[in-house]
């Protein structure tokens, strides 16, 4: 009697452990689309469900997570590990067994920081070597580099036809473009061209000035405009077929920090990580439309399908969402201390 009550309570204990030990994870599948991301204090990618702004799971990253993008069929993540620029780390997360995968060491290419998923591949920034770089998951290699010769090579974007990217270049102060070309061959001294000469692809820069330590930009959905945020207040807009800053807006707004267009293009939102205010522009008057606080904002994320916008308010601890309709802040995200960030992931 007494063995079969021992192995009752035994049986009891580990049933209770279990039950009280089930993550996030175990109440909900990963959904169809979802909301990623990072805390900088718990080392953890928070995935979301957009829909009741619940974190479903979490899963642990590196020790200095900044950036976060997932591939475009939603079942990987991607994390920048940047170190001050020390690092030369990517973590690789598996969204749908929710369980890290293992790391990509970049190095040479130190501090990643800016990341995109385009053409299959990673493109991502590495401001502590000045450079911009590319990894195929296919091959587990980095293909392609870049050098920028700017300091503090930041943020990215890269066209969908992997074309043109754009980047800040922080401590200098500047925008670089960087093209994919046909170059014709170099003709030499003598005039003839060597046999099988022949014109091929290479990347040219273009490096803009802009306002003092500019670091977040968008580019407009149109792909006409990109307009960069600076820590002084200032906007710089540039007309990407000119290739020069056309027009600065003072949006009296110290500590600007992140800025992104709305989905339809009409809007600009820019965020202080300084003051806690955010600021709307018209995007075609570069009028201000409204200015609310948020919270010190240091990562913004657009919701097309949700007419939302989600402000990682790193010093706050939370991370604000505010309805794009009405133009209020409508609630606040507990993903762990110093969230920073954030990405879609959505399941094809």
């Amino acid at each position: 009697m007494q063995s079969k009550s021992l192995g009752r309570r035994v049986i009891g204990v580990v049933l209770g452990a279990l039950l009280f030990a089930a993550p996030e994870a175990a109440a909900q599948p990963t959904p169809k689309r979802s909301l990623l991301i990072i805390s900088k204090t718990s080392h953890t990618l928070a995935i979301v469900d957009p829909a009741s702004l619940k974190v479903i799971a979490r899963v642990p990253v590196g020790p200095d997570p900044h950036e976060v993008i997932a591939s475009p069929d939603g079942k990987t993540a991607y994390v920048s590990n940047t170190g001050f620029g020390r690092f030369h780390e990517l973590n690789v997360i598996d969204l749908i067994a929710r369980k890290a995968l293992p790391n990509i060491d970049t190095a040479p290419l130190i501090g990643p920081h800016g990341l995109a998923f385009v053409g299959g591949k990673v493109w991502f920034t590495a401001q502590g070597a000045k450079a911009v770089a590319r990894y195929d998951p296919a091959t587990a290699r980095i293909d392609w580099s870049m050098g920028t010769g700017q300091n503090r090579t930041h943020m990215l974007h890269v066209t969908a036809d992997e074309k043109k990217l754009y980047t800040t270049n922080v401590d200098s102060g500047t925008v670089s473009i960087l093209e994919n070309v046909l170059l014709q061959p170099t003709v030499p001294p003598t005039g003839v061209l060597p046999p099988g000469a022949q014109p091929q692809m290479d990347w040219i820069q273009t490096v803009i000035p802009v306002a003092q330590s500019s670091e977040g930009f968008d580019v407009s959905p149109n792909g006409q405009e990109l307009w960069t945020a600076s820590p002084t207040g200032a906007l710089s807009i540039i007309d990407l077929a000119a290739k020069k800053v056309t027009a600065s807006v003072d949006a009296k707004l110290p500590g600007a920090h992140r800025l992104k267009f709305t989905p339809d293009g009409k809007r600009v939102l820019t965020v202080s990580v300084r003051t806690g205010e955010l600021v709307i522009h018209d995007a075609q008057t570069r009028k201000e439309i409204k200015r609310l606080n948020v919270g010190h904002g240091a990562a913004m994320l657009m919701d097309a399908e949700g007419a939302r916008a989600f402000v990682s308010c790193t010093p706050d601890n939370d991370v604000a969402v505010i309805d794009l309709k009405t133009l209020e802040v409508t609630g606040h995200l507990d993903v762990g201390g110093r969230p920073d960030g954030l990405a879609w992931a959505v399941r094809q």
